[in-house]
């Protein structure tokens, strides 16, 4: 490979930037904007914002070639209440080559410490808390040999909007919400809550169910699969043309509070289509 340099992102980076994001994008994921850029840049987003404030300011940095092409860009930070680094997010168009400088040099900017690799959602995308495993196999393949350690942690879903068939729960309160932002259904017979769930302002034509619960001596009575229903119509309403969701389905074995068996066979009945599995990973000194 020619000759490749490292350098703090600048203003100019930020078309080459956006297209190298735009080149990983996930079916279902809204185009990368400046003004995601600009959120990620500064260490924000509008979901797991709370992790994000825990942070150091993020250090993101481009590698080129000769000519001053930008291919490949990585952003990583510190967290300096136990002094863990982050790998925030990386992208070079899936070249192996490129992958494995990212990943080194960042590493190597963050010295001897624990690192944590795609842990928490960055602003660039609606939600992706974690790394698409199948669809990034460069980046994964980087991050192993460099001596990360991978955990399956979540399943990223689709649908097109609107969806056909599916029941509609009666009698749902909505009120807005802001963490994340969007809106709060539930559903209730009198004063007992039998089922809620969040849904996320669409962003660009893709609307995030954020979450489902059933109450646990109410399930099995059709409630979740009414509520969804309810929940993709107001988000079908709010203009949204496809909605996206992730199932946390890292349970372990013999947990029941946390099993995600019913979920998921509800999401693929509904018409839902895995597009990933997300993996966070981490590295020790």
């Amino acid at each position: 490979m020619a000759q490749l340099s490292v350098q703090p992102y600048a203003a100019e980076d930020e078309a080459a930037v956006l297209d190298l994001a735009a080149a990983d994008r996930l079916p279902g994921q809204p185009p990368t904007t400046a003004a995601m850029l600009a959120e990620a840049l500064a260490g924000r987003s509008p979901v797991d914002g709370g992790w994000w404030a825990e942070l150091a300011p993020p250090v993101t940095e481009v590698i080129h070639n000769e000519s001053g092409t930008v291919l490949g860009v990585v952003s990583y930070t510190t967290r300096p209440s136990d002094g863990a680094g982050f790998l925030l997010w990386l992208h070079c168009r899936e070249e192996p080559a490129l992958a494995k400088a990212l990943v080194a040099h960042a590493l190597d900017r963050l010295g001897e410490r624990p690192v944590h690799a795609f842990e928490f959602a960055s602003a660039l995308t609606l939600g992706l808390e974690g790394l698409p495993a199948h669809r990034r196999p460069a980046t994964r393949q980087a991050l192993e040999d460099a001596g990360f350690t991978g955990r399956d942690l979540w399943r990223y879903m689709r649908s097109p909007l609107p969806i056909a068939g599916l029941p509609r729960a009666s009698h749902v309160t909505v009120e807005e919400c802001e963490d994340p932002p969007g809106k709060r259904l539930e559903l209730r017979e009198g004063e007992e809550l039998l089922a809620e769930a969040t849904i996320g302002r669409p962003v660009a034509g893709v609307g995030v169910l954020w979450w489902i619960s059933v109450a646990p001596p109410t399930r099995r009575r059709g409630f979740g699969l009414s509520l969804l229903g309810s929940a993709l119509d107001l988000l079908t309403g709010l203009g949204a043309r496809e909605a996206i969701l992730y199932v946390d389905d890292d349970t372990p074995p013999g947990d029941v509070e946390r099993d995600r068996t019913a979920a998921n066979s509800m999401y693929d009945r509904a018409g839902f289509t895995e597009v990933d599995r997300l993996h966070s990973f981490t590295c020790s000194p």
